[in-house]
């Protein structure tokens, strides 16, 4: 089919103040062959939309291109078809309103640099539609049912709301009943106003409610033993007592809750182990659901209880985070105390108390409780005295001295771990010993480099790992702050405590928030278009196998496990699994990964397209690789408050710095460009990164580069890579006019007239 180009250009929010329009018109047309170009004030008004929609119609256009405000305006009002491409191309955040008008130069006008720069935008944006197809959704059959993996609070709730939508829902529970920890509970925190009284916990009636439900299927005593495929897809091999199943979901929630800190490290610090009155608050708490609370050393009841908060919480050395909960838990304990025994005193023995919003109520109800002691400070010893009594000393304290509490008991409120958590070292030598082939010496082939030991939940066929890859501490999110619920296994969703320490009613709301994520997901794999960040996205990758020599870097460095491989290592593509991200296309060497609409072949047209001064005219040119997610959005803020970049920058937005292809940089070496400066999300322990590792691996392969630069004799500088958050916006022109200058100072590519 021929490609049919109407371009459209605003005039309006100061663009025609900085660029003759008509002139501009006028060249691209002549010298890119659009078949109608068009200029209006408002491109985003009803009566132009209209008219494109009309244009689109009669001259049977199959590419548009818009060229106007960001694309990040009006997202859904330039939409023509499926069949219809349409290109956006920044005229005004990239031209007009970030180009100095007072830049100094030696030509004779100076508004040729804006005419230089918009012509230049435009031939991209036809080279980019030149080369792009239309994309073809992914058909496949799918199945909309729902999985969820754990019976607790988090589940039933996911469960129930699953089922409430319409969607048939099979809970899988290890458990005999239903429940998870509230079954352990005497009690749980305030739900409801005035939030100052516990309440009963909710397993019963939210276990009944998931029992009466017609679309909910329910298998206790039961694990999860396989999980094999894509979302719509997922063929789960269900393990209950000596039989097995194979049943075929669409989305899976993972509600498998938390396990206490291991007490048992804390035996030098506060006598767990060592000393027979120091139980931990899981033991308080089964003592209480028994309604016996005793000292382990005599079953006598104690007359004074002492309760240490953060029991190896928010300490390096044993558990570095704040398990949220802990604080309440202990609060709702000394209650327990004065309830059963109201001649007994509680010691409560804090850093901080943690209570939260309406739990603010429920810790001066405790405060308000007659025989209940609050005090802060360090413990810096724990002692047995006489009659198996303990001493408990504390340092920086509000009285600023040392003090020292007695008590006949003593409760170390430890934190919470996800299930999901892995002693890495311990699972590394168990794989050794269970497969010779994992050893260091052994074969590699069916594992991933970076794969992660898995906890054995879902049991996953994926080549990256058996389970759901994790945060720090264990915690299988994607992303804590942006993604909630999301993990890095499309179609899978982690819920209640197994994704971050809570109390049952965030865990409540956590089922709720996971379960729409779910049907989300099936409903998007009906469809054949992808989840976040590329919402809706229907490209997918294409393979050319024929040209691919199995060095598995694809497979390796896909963030969210989309490729598996054969014996040989050959990628095998599993398109439901795959977020559109464009990693594999910048991981291969071959460059046989492409998109219909972003390829290297697209990148190396539209770089080609740009024009290249002579060394002599003393004009240079940079490019500037942008990822979509935060760098553009942060220069499309900078460019709202009018900050100003040099006027020798050409910008190309990418899916991901890590979808950079070093070839991208090979090319623009090649044409001229003096400097590449790739601007990428933040990497690291607090990675901003919406691909998880794109900015990470964008960073790796700048060691490939390097070494390009060195054997070409090219300045390392030329070629560099910078990361910024979006709050970071003010920072981004900055950034790039330093590179601007730091290159200039080098001077041009000596490439440059080749």
């Amino acid at each position: 089919m021929d490609t049919k180009i109407g371009l459209y250009i605003c005039s309006g929010c100061g663009i025609k103040d900085a660029i003759d329009i008509e002139a501009l018109s006028s060249t691209v047309d002549e010298e890119l062959g659009c078949k109608l170009c068009k200029i209006d004030p408002l491109l985003c008004g009803d009566e132009c939309q209209a008219q494109i929609k009309s244009d689109v119609e009669t001259e049977e256009l199959n590419r548009v291109i818009i060229a106007g405000c960001s694309g990040r305006y009006f997202a859904d009002k330039f939409d023509f078809g499926g069949d219809v491409l349409v290109d956006r191309v920044p005229m005004r955040e990239f031209v007009a309103w970030t180009i100095d008008p007072d830049f100094k130069t030696d030509m004779d006008e100076a508004d040729e640099l804006y005419q230089e720069l918009a012509e230049d935008y435009l031939r991209m944006s036809v080279a980019k539609m030149k080369n792009s197809e239309p994309p073809v959704p992914t058909q496949e059959e799918i199945s909309k049912d729902i999985l969820v993996v754990g019976g607790g609070v988090a589940g039933m709730n996911a469960a129930l709301a699953a089922a409430n939508a319409g969607y048939n829902v099979v809970i899988v529970e290890k458990e005999a009943d239903l429940g998870g920890w509230s079954r352990k509970f005497k009690a749980v925190l305030p739900q409801a106003a005035p939030y100052r009284e516990l309440q009963k916990p909710p397993h019963t009636e939210l276990a009944k409610a998931v029992n009466d439900n017609d679309k909910i299927r329910v298998l206790t005593s039961s694990t999860v033993a396989k999980t094999a495929g894509q979302p719509g897809q997922f063929d789960v091999t269900i393990q209950n007592g000596d039989g097995k199943e194979t049943i075929r979901m669409g989305a899976i929630v993972q509600a498998t809750g938390w396990l206490p800190y291991d007490p048992t490290k804390l035996v030098d610090k506060y006598g767990y182990g060592k000393f027979k009155n120091v139980v931990t608050n899981i033991a308080m708490e089964e003592m209480a659901l028994d309604n016996k609370i005793a000292r382990p050393s005599d079953s006598v009841a104690p007359k004074s209880i002492a309760i240490i908060h953060c029991a190896g919480s928010r300490d390096k050395e044993f558990l570095p985070y704040c398990s949220a909960v802990c604080c309440r838990a202990a609060l709702k304990q000394a209650l327990y105390v004065r309830e059963m025994m109201p001649d007994t005193d509680v010691y409560l023995l804090y850093k901080d108390i943690r209570a939260p919003g309406v739990y603010e109520q429920f810790y001066e109800r405790v405060q308000e409780e007659e025989g209940i002691y609050l005090t802060k400070g360090e413990v810096v010893e724990v002692a047995e005295g006489d009659d198996n009594g303990l001493t408990i000393t504390l340092d920086e304290t509000l009285l600023g001295e040392k003090i020292s509490i007695d008590a006949d008991m003593l409760v170390l409120a430890t934190g919470m771990v996800p299930s999901t958590f892995v002693d890495a070292e311990a699972a590394v030598e168990e794989e050794k010993e269970a497969d010779p082939e994992t050893s260091e010496n052994g074969d590699e082939k069916s594992k991933a480099a970076g794969a992660e030991a898995g906890a054995n939940i879902l049991n996953l066929t994926y080549r990256q790992g058996t389970d759901l890859p994790t945060l720090k501490y264990g915690f299988p999110d994607s992303h804590f702050i942006c993604f909630p619920y999301e993990t890095r296994r499309t179609g899978i969703y982690a819920a209640g405590t197994v994704r971050a320490p809570m109390d049952m009613g965030m865990a409540k709301n956590d089922g709720l928030g996971a379960a729409l994520k779910a049907i989300q997901s099936v409903e998007t794999a009906s469809r054949g278009v992808a989840v976040h960040p590329r919402s809706g996205e229907i490209d997918i990758p294409d393979f050319f196998m024929q040209r691919c020599t199995q060095c598995k870097r694809c497979t390796e460095d896909c963030p969210f496990g989309a490729l598996d491989e054969d014996e040989k290592g050959t990628p095998l593509p599993n398109p439901l699994r795959c977020r559109r991200c464009g990693i594999c296309l910048g991981a291969c060497p071959e460059r046989i990964i492409t998109f219909k609409e972003y390829s290297p072949n697209i990148v190396a047209q539209m770089i080609k397209s740009i024009s290249m001064p002579e060394e002599d005219d003393e004009r240079p040119r940079y490019l500037v690789f942008m990822c979509e997610n935060d760098a553009v959005p942060a220069f499309d803020i900078a460019a709202w408050y009018r900050h100003k970049i040099t006027p020798w920058i050409r910008i190309i937005p990418v899916r991901c710095i890590g979808s950079v292809n070093t070839v991208f940089i090979a090319d623009a070496l090649s044409a001229g460009f003096d400097g590449i400066l790739m601007l990428g999300c933040k990497r690291g322990d607090d990675y901003q990164c919406h691909y998880i590792r794109g900015s990470e691996l964008g960073d790796y392969r700048m060691e490939n580069v390097r070494e390009k630069l060195k054997q070409l004799v090219l300045e390392p500088e030329r070629v560099q890579i910078m990361e910024v958050e979006l709050s970071d916006w003010h920072r981004v022109p900055e950034l790039i006019n330093d590179f601007a200058e730091e290159v200039n100072d080098i001077g041009p590519n000596p490439y440059k007239d080749f």
